[in-house]
């Protein structure tokens, strides 16, 4: 973590724009939203039509990785920034009503978005929490799979996250996550600027460095790979992008 970001900044910046992904999905970001984006990731069209449009409409992921995670019925998955649904659902056709999907997420909105659709559209095994992902609100070995998509670069301790994340898992469950992260090092303009950090840029990790944090944890890694269909639209992170190769990856670890 940069020594000069105002982390107390930082937390309100990312509420402020994920509050607003919840509330005006097609409003201008530095990032593409909604299910164009979901299906050009690699979502799969016909189970997106059992999650709520809303959720779909408020998806700002940066990959898929659910052809890693194979979900299986009766499993209970938790989803480490769960925004205003989107993934929950997704999992949630996956694992069937026999399996659990719990989300967390600092934002109220959108924790308070996720909980309504869950209500209103019958996801009996879908709830959502307030919380922070370096801090979870749950026991040890508590679930089988922890996913996450585009969350993790938001949060200024990226270790924190990866040892709550082991901390819940139960052994033999599996970490499966995209994420963007950086071929080279960020200046330090760019990673105290606040804005930067809340388009999912900023707090880019360059991946050698993000892996080894995972193993640091005590996860086995699994697989690595490019998420060749993600790209940032604005200028200004698009410039970035080329400048520092700041991409987005999907990654799986297990927990031994």
């Amino acid at each position: 973590m940069s020594k000069s970001l105002d982390t107390e900044k930082l937390e309100l910046e990312v509420k402020s724009m994920y509050r607003e992904v919840a509330e005006t999905a097609d409003a201008e970001f530095h990032f593409e939203t909604g299910r164009e984006l979901a299906e050009r990731l690699g979502y799969d069209s016909d189970t997106l039509t059992s999650v709520p449009d809303e959720a779909i409409d408020s998806f700002a992921g940066v990959g898929y990785s659910f052809g890693m995670a194979n979900l299986e019925s009766r499993e209970d998955v938790l989803d480490l920034g769960s925004g205003s649904g989107m993934d929950a659902f997704y999992a949630a056709m996956n694992v069937t009503e026999t399996g659990s999907v719990t989300g967390v997420d600092m934002t109220p909105e959108q924790v308070e978005k996720a909980t309504d659709l869950a209500g209103a559209n019958g996801f009996h095994n879908v709830s959502f929490h307030q919380g922070y992902i370096e801090d979870l609100p749950f026991e040890n070995d508590s679930f089988d799979v922890v996913i996450s998509n585009g969350v993790i670069n938001l949060s200024p301790a990226k270790d924190r996250v990866f040892e709550e994340a082991h901390r819940v898992l139960r052994s033999g469950g599996r970490l499966v996550l995209s994420d963007i992260i950086s071929e080279r090092q960020l200046p330090e303009s760019t990673k105290n600027n606040a804005d930067l950090w809340a388009a999912c840029i900023g707090g880019a990790e360059q991946v050698d460095s993000y892996t080894s944090l995972v193993e640091a944890t005590g996860f086995d890694l699994s697989e690595v790979q490019e998420n060749t269909e993600y790209e940032f639209i604005s200028d200004q992170a698009s410039n970035a992008c080329q400048k520092y190769g700041v991409k987005s990856i999907s990654l799986s670890a297990h927990k031994p």
